[in-house]
């Protein structure tokens, strides 16, 4: 019964939906008898992660899930636990250093986030109450109120439309920071709305919030005094998006429907997953390694040293022998604290602050993209963009691009080329002195000065002036907004035509002006009345009556419209595989060779129908699209049943071309990009056609590219069922691709291997749902295999009438693939988001549409052609950059504790410490630590200029080469031999310990000092070594360094502390320079260690890829030469990669 009710109540026989009911201003409608009002959520916005509260113990939380922290946190307890030979300090110390920068760092950006929800939350905004208008801050406002907005501001919530202050009750919005799109957008009042909001009686019952931005069903009850209930459909046309721009209305008043959390760009905004970058993997397995080489020395002292202890007469002196008891006594519990010393006693190997040191390098690296001043746009007057720091090495380790076509490889600028109307063609002319405006060339040879008749030219011409949404902006006298005007009509001498349109598409406005380039202008929409001047220079009025939105499943638009005369007319515009199938097939012939040959010419099609429906067929649309208008549920659906409906059994009248001219330096970019051995997938929602020949533009399919095409055309051509003929082509494309191609050599670039056949690939976005989600009897794993085999074998691959959704499966698709490569992708548009956050990298392009890609991005370029050196340039050099501090971090603390360790075999594995607390401490954090972040932030080993013209230097570093284990051991073997050396060099020295004129004898800690002496010279020289590119930055660090250790120790030595109870090093380092033995030494072993560098260096020849290469491909020009000279100079640094 009360399931009844509720149907009866919520609209026929409907299914009840999750709905809300908001009474507009708070008024209680006379239909509720008891008001109670409901509870929503305010209008607060919070993207922040941390409170003031919160923010200590979870960042600590997050900080110690990191396995190197929360390592260091176990041994520094154990230091204050157990009676460890050295203090906890030197672990707490690097510790409390490496959690507080981590700290300060998140809590900075978390501050900004608080920063920006602040000035959201807090943007003062005009509330009516009681017919008042009160201006409070945007957090206080409630779901009910009735808010005002005036032009150029920000809606602060979901707001109804219920008055607009232009006269046809619309007004323009722009939605570019929620969608991407910076076009102007129409939304409408809802109708029958009071003119006094005050005295307004209306309840709004609508669908709970949910994301989708183009989505929403409501409907409006207005309570009118001793009248029935008037009921009004609410769409998506009335909602006001917060975060979109109010244009061109001066004020409009609107209802807050959802708030705070609850709006629709808030529940779009999706924290970006963590991205991990390639390093940060090889880190945590070469932390593995030396985690298990330290435990082994924890356990080989440990063993030995009960081995020893064994023996009589080593454990005790025989004056204070042990008894039996007392050595049997908690043996276990000894020999786990003995353990747990020896772990505290190695544990440097492990190199905490290399954690600090890569977020710094990570953190003030990004700076350099973002000061780069080739990234300078001045056209937009903003420069690249970094919203990730933590990938700046990825950026060197690419191996898929996947990149959107329009706006990306194309400038998103539209211009009317040419049209085709009953099969002649027509050129678009800059001159109005031709006969009408028109211009008749080829078209077919026995037409080829021939026009279609007059009545089709003036048909086709007022389709295209009255089938769009476009809207007329008057300009003021002197000025015309560049940001909402797409075109000013300069030639035309009538002053009122000196306006600006605002559309929701470029094209459209290229359309309306071709039209008008050719006697037909759009002088605008009033009151639902269209108004056109033809070229008789009369004016034509048409009555709107609907307007079939464009959607991208249909991919077509119409309107209906009245004549003066009463005939009502649909047109209809749409692409060619939307249109042809509703018109007559004898039409269609005349008009698809002229759209084929404008697509391969690279030119955006549409074709134009139209239909005179009778008042019988008018009156079903017009029930039909008000029903599906009111629906709470399915509203979609049915008015896409009614769209269908009315548009059949069209009139094909012509079609249009329109050029989106290539973005500069796309060509040469993608060349780049495919040189440095980058395979380049073009996604994109366009035509096949048209993004073929853009793809030929880029140079990514060449003339002797053979193409395998698997699109729908070629499914149907076998005249078989879809899935059997789209598992042969998959089956021969690889035989042809894969199977009976030549191995691929390494290195050796495009332009040197035109003996082999190459392959391009294209797919549509139908044939792709059959390879990603065949029918259940089918081996879906198979086709994605065979699928990816072909792809990942051909040069360059299109995937047309992608959906976004697709693009991101695409991207998915490869980044699981086998060998998980790196896969980037770069878009402009929010149909690109998806698939920017599912790659690696994802890079958004400052174009038109937008900044819903830039901020959804990891890095952000204002061009396609900026790409090229963010990836050759700074992505290699970053690489390398930070391989290098990774291995060099590595062997530095391998070369600090080695000795330790071998100290343990000649004190009676005692845990006595060779290095005093002070050197333990300070060691990672001031000794070593400024040369190596220096390095790692102004390394060049190969310059800048050589890295853009020298496409395949990319290559080398290509599958993280120089993090592989070959380059690791290299670093492990160094740091062990030279570990050895200064053990046991100074330990020579020691075989006479009277070092000194006066016999004086030296000691275990002037031991220790020697050897640290020793180290600190030798890792900060080896780097010095490694430098190629010099800056007084690294000169001051370097030797700055250096000069630090000295005076430290001289001054640590030489002044009594009275924080400390017992001083070890008290005048122990000025007493070790007194002796000339142990300067002989400390000179001798420091030449010793860096001698297989220096030998490297000098005898080494460059071989690998380097030389290869260079004889092959380089001309013995003066630049080859310099190139050639700055290749012997710069491989040594990371020859072992080879």
């Amino acid at each position: 019964m009360l399931r009844r009710r509720l149907n009866q109540l919520f609209g026929g026989d409907e299914k009840r939906v999750d709905s809300r009911t908001i009474y507009v201003g708070h008024h209680p409608c006379p239909a509720t008898e008891a008001f109670i009002p409901p509870k929503f959520c305010d209008n607060r916005i919070v993207s922040s992660k941390y409170t003031i509260w919160n923010f200590l113990p979870k960042n600590l939380f997050e900080q110690f899930r990191r396995i190197a922290n929360f390592y260091f946190l176990i041994i520094f307890l154990v230091q204050v636990i157990v009676d460890t030979p050295t203090s906890p300090v030197t672990s707490g110390l690097p510790l409390f250093f490496v959690i507080t920068v981590t700290a300060i760092k998140q809590g900075y950006e978390d501050w900004l986030r608080h920063k920006a929800d602040n000035e959201v939350n807090k943007y003062p905004v005009i509330v009516l109450e009681d017919g008042r208008s009160i201006r409070k801050e945007s957090e206080k406002i409630k779901v009910g109120d009735i808010v005002e907005v005036v032009e150029d501001e920000t809606f602060p919530c979901d707001l109804i439309l219920l008055q607009s202050s232009r006269d046809d009750d619309t007004c323009f919005v722009t939605t570019a920071s929620l969608d991407g799109e910076s076009n102007h957008k129409t939304h409408y009042t809802v109708p029958d709305t009071e003119k006094d909001l005050q005295s307004l009686n209306a309840t709004i019952e609508c669908e709970q919030p949910q994301p989708d931005l183009y989505k929403f069903v409501g409907r409006m009850h207005i309570y009118k005094t001793e009248q029935e209930p008037a009921v009004r459909s609410l769409g998506p046309e009335n909602l006001l998006l917060k975060g979109a721009t109010l244009k061109n209305t001066k004020k409009i008043y609107g209802v807050a429907l959802y708030t705070g959390m609850e709006t629709k760009m808030a529940l779009n905004y999706q924290g970006k997953s963590q991205k991990r970058s390639a390093v940060e993997k090889s880190i945590n397995a070469f932390l593995l390694v030396y985690l298990c080489i330290l435990i082994s020395k924890a356990v080989v002292c440990t063993t030995l040293k009960y081995v020893w202890q064994s023996q009589d007469g080593q454990d005790e002196p025989w004056y204070n022998q042990k008894t039996q008891k007392e050595k049997e006594t908690y043996v276990y519990l000894k020999m786990f604290t003995d353990f747990l010393s020896f772990m505290v006693l190695f544990n440097f190997i492990i190199p905490v602050s290399m954690y600090v040191t890569v977020e710094m390098q990570k953190f003030l690296g990004s700076f350099f993209i973002t000061w780069d001043k080739d990234f300078f746009d001045p056209e937009i007057q903003e420069g690249a963009l970094v919203n990730t720091s933590d990938l700046n090495e990825e950026l060197g380790q690419v191996e898929y691009v996947f990149t959107d076509k329009t706006g990306t490889l194309t400038q998103n600028n539209m211009e009317f080329i040419e049209c085709c109307i009953d099969g002649f063609q027509y050129k678009n002319t800059d001159s109005m002195s031709e006969l009408d405006g028109f211009c008749v060339t080829d078209g077919p040879v026995n037409k080829l000065q021939q026009k279609a008749g007059r009545d089709k030219e003036e048909l086709f011409l007022r389709a295209l002036c009255l089938c769009h949404t476009v809207q007329v902006k008057e300009a003021g006298p002197d000025e015309i907004d560049s940001d909402q005007v797409d075109g000013q009509l300069g030639d035309l001498s009538r002053p009122d035509e000196q306006r600006g349109f605002i559309a929701s598409s470029p094209d459209e406005v290229a359309l309306v002006k071709g039209a008008m380039q050719h006697g037909f202008t759009f002088l605008g929409l009033e009151n639902k009345a269209m108004k056109i001047r033809n070229r008789q220079n009369d004016l034509e009025v048409y009555d709107l009556l609907h307007v079939l939105n464009f959607d991208p499943v249909r991919r077509r638009m119409s309107v209906i419209v009245r004549t003066k005369s009463g005939e009502t007319l649909l047109f209809c515009k749409g692409a060619d595989s939307s249109i042809f199938p509703r018109v007559r097939p004898d039409e269609v012939d005349r008009i698809r060779m002229h759209v084929e040959r404008n697509a391969t010419e690279g030119y955006r099609t549409l074709c134009v129908a139209y239909k005179q429906l009778s008042p019988e067929e008018y009156a079903v649309a017009d029930a039909g699209l008000r029903d599906a208008r009111l629906a709470l549920q399915d509203r979609e659906e049915k008015l896409m049943a009614v769209y269908n409906q009315v548009e059949t059994s069209m009139s094909l009248i012509g079609a249009t071309a329109v050029e989106d001219r290539l973005q500069e330096e796309a060509a040469e970019t993608m060349e780049a990009l495919q040189g440095a051995g980058m395979k380049v997938w073009v996604l994109t929602g366009d035509k096949m056609e048209t993004a073929k020949s853009t793809c030929y533009a880029c140079r990514l399919f060449q003339r002797g590219t053979e193409l395998l095409e698997l699109t729908v055309r070629t499914l149907e051509d076998g005249g078989r069922k879809r899935e059997e003929r789209l598992l042969e082509l998959l089956v021969d494309y690889h035989k042809k691709a894969v199977q009976d191609a030549p191995p691929v050599k390494v290195g050796v670039t495009r332009s040197w291997s035109t003996a082999t056949q190459e392959y391009g690939f294209i797919i549509d976005g139908a044939t792709l749902s059959l390879v990603m989600n065949p029918s259940p009897d089918a081996n879906p794993s198979r086709y994605k295999s065979l699928f990816l085999q072909i792809c990942q074998n051909c040069t360059a691959v299109l995937c047309c009438r992608m959906a976004p959704l697709q693009k991101a499966q695409i991207v998915k698709m490869v980044k699981n693939s086998k060998g998980s490569p790196i896969t980037l992708s770069i878009g402009d548009g929010a149909n690109d988001v998806s698939m920017i956050l599912e790659a690696h990298v994802g890079i958004g392009i400052k174009g038109k549409e937008g900044r819903q890609a830039v901020r959804n991005s990891d890095y952000a370029i204002p061009k396609l052609k900026h790409l090229k050196k963010l990836l050759l340039a700074h992505g290699h050099l970053y690489y390398v950059r930070i391989a290098h501090l990774v291995q060099y971090f590595f062997y530095k603390n391998l070369c600090f504790i080695l000795p330790q360790f071998l100290y343990q075999f000649f004190c009676g594995y005692s845990q006595q410490p060779l290095y005093d607390a002070a050197y333990l401490t300070m060691y990672n954090i001031c000794f070593t630590s400024m040369p190596i972040l220096a390095y790692s932030l102004l390394e060049q080993h190969i310059a800048i200029e050589i890295l853009l013209d020298n496409a395949t230097l990319y290559r080398e570093i290509a599958k993280n080469a120089m993090l592989k284990w070959g380059p690791f051991l290299y670093w492990t073997v160094l740091g062990i031999f030279q570990g050895l050396l200064f053990f046991f060099g100074v330990r020579y020295l020691f075989s006479n310990p009277a070092l000194q004129d006066n016999g004086q004898v030296f000691g275990n800690w002037s031991y220790g000092t020697i050897v640290f002496t020793v180290l600190v010279f030798t890792v900060t020289l080896k780097l010095a070594l490694d430098t190629r590119h010099w800056t007084w930055i690294n000169h001051f660090v370097i030797w700055g360094s250096l000069a630090f250790y000295v005076f430290f120790s001289f001054f640590w030595g030489g002044i009594i502390w009275p924080f400390l109870k017992q001083q070890r090093l008290y005048f122990v380092f000025a007493n070790m320079l007194s002796s000339v033995s142990a300067w002989l030494v400390i000179i001798l072993l420091i030449l010793l260690s860096l001698l297989p560098d220096i030998l490297l260096v000098v005898f080494r020849k460059p071989r690998g890829p380097h030389a290869r290469q260079m004889k092959r491909r380089l001309p013995s020009s003066g630049t080859s030469t310099i190139f050639m000279l700055s290749q012997t100079t710069s491989t040594h640094s990371f020859s072992w990669s080879d």
